[in-house]
C-alpha cells in the first residue's frame, strides 16, 4: 500500500467497490455470452415436444440421445468435420507462412516500391469478399478446379490484414540492429529469418494462427458454391442442410452443432497456450 493510500483508507475502500462492480458487471455479461452455447448443448438432448416448448428449459426434462444417433447415422457429419479441419489447416499454414515472410520483408527491408506494395495490400483489407467472389468462381470453373482442394484454398491463401499485423510487429518489436550483427557475423538472410525472426514472431504467429483458423473454419458462402458434392461439404455447409425454406430441425441441427464445437474448442485451447508461451519468451532484454 502506498503513502497515498494509507493516509486516505476511503480512497482505497472507493477503489476496491469499483472493482467490485467491474467484476460484477465483467461476470453478467460472460454468463450471457455463454448463455447460447448452453441453450445448443441442452437443446441437443430435448425431445421434439420440449424443444417447442415454452418457456424453454435449460436442462431437459427427458434427456435423449436420438439427435445425436440420428446424425451420426444419417449424415456424414465427421467427413464434414474432416474436410473442415483439413481445409482450416492447409488455409492456416498458408496464411501464417506468407504473412510472415510478406510481413518481414515490408517491414525490414528498403526496396522501391514497398510503401506503394503495403497501400495495395491494405487496400484489399477493406474490399469484401462477396464483391470479387464472383469472378473468382468464374476462374476456378475455368480451370476445372470445382469439387477440389485447390478451388476451395484459393480464396484462403492470404490475409491482408495478417501481413499488416506481422509488419509491424516487426517494425516495432526487432530492432535493426540485431538483424545488422547478425549479417556482420555472416549469416545469411535466409538464416536470419529461420533462426532470429521467426522465434521473435511466435506471439503474433500464434494470434494470426487463431484468426486464420477460425476464418476458414467458419466459412460458407465460399464452399458453398465451390464444393457441390455433399461429400466434399465442410461443416458450415453441412450443417446448412438440417434448415429447409419453411422448417428448422433444431434438435439434429443442434447436436450436430454440439459435435462440431469439440475440434475448433481443442484448437483454440492449445493455440492459446501456445499463444500465451510466445508472448512472454518473445522480445529482447536490455
Amino acid at each position: 500500500m502506498s503513502e497515498h493510500e494509507r493516509e486516505h483508507p476511503s480512497v482505497v475502500d472507493q477503489n476496491g467497490a469499483v472493482g467490485l462492480v467491474i467484476d460484477a458487471v465483467l461476470g453478467v455479461v460472460s454468463l450471457m455470452m455463454l448463455l447460447p452455447l448452453v441453450f445448443l448443448i441442452s437443446n441437443a438432448f430435448k425431445t421434439p415436444p420440449e424443444l417447442l416448448a415454452w418457456p424453454p428449459t435449460v436442462i431437459p426434462h427427458q434427456p435423449t440421445l436420438e439427435n445425436i444417433v440420428s446424425v451420426l447415422r444419417e449424415t456424414p457429419l465427421f467427413r464434414w468435420i474432416g474436410n473442415s479441419l483439413i481445409f482450416a489447416t492447409l488455409s492456416t499454414a498458408s496464411i501464417v507462412s506468407t504473412s510472415a515472410i510478406a510481413g518481414y520483408v515490408l517491414g525490414k527491408f528498403d526496396l522501391p516500391g514497398i510503401p506503394v506494395i503495403f497501400g495495395v495490400i491494405i487496400a484489399t483489407a477493406v474490399v469484401p469478399f462477396e464483391v470479387y467472389m464472383i469472378p473468382l468462381y468464374l476462374n476456378v470453373q475455368s480451370a476445372g478446379l470445382l469439387n477440389t482442394w485447390p478451388g476451395l484454398l484459393v480464396g484462403y491463401l492470404i490475409m491482408s490484414f495478417g501481413i499488416f499485423l506481422v509488419r509491424q510487429y516487426v517494425m516495432t518489436s526487432i530492432p535493426d540492429e540485431l538483424l545488422e550483427a547478425a549479417r556482420v557475423d555472416g549469416a545469411g538472410e535466409l538464416w536470419i529469418f529461420l533462426r532470429i525472426v521467426l522465434p521473435l514472431m511466435r506471439g503474433p504467429l500464434g494470434a494470426l494462427a487463431v484468426l486464420a483458423f477460425f476464418q476458414a473454419w467458419t466459412a460458407f458462402a465460399w464452399p458453398l458454391v465451390v464444393m457441390t458434392n455433399k461429400e466434399t461439404y465442410t461443416l458450415e455447409v453441412g450443417l446448412a442442410l438440417f434448415q429447409t425454406g419453411f422448417t428448422v430441425d433444431i434438435g439434429r441441427l443442434s447436436a450436430a452443432a454440439a459435435l462440431a464445437l469439440v475440434p475448433s474448442a481443442l484448437f483454440f485451447s492449445l493455440m492459446r497456450r501456445n499463444f500465451v508461451r510466445g508472448v512472454a519468451s518473445s522480445g529482447l532484454k536490455e
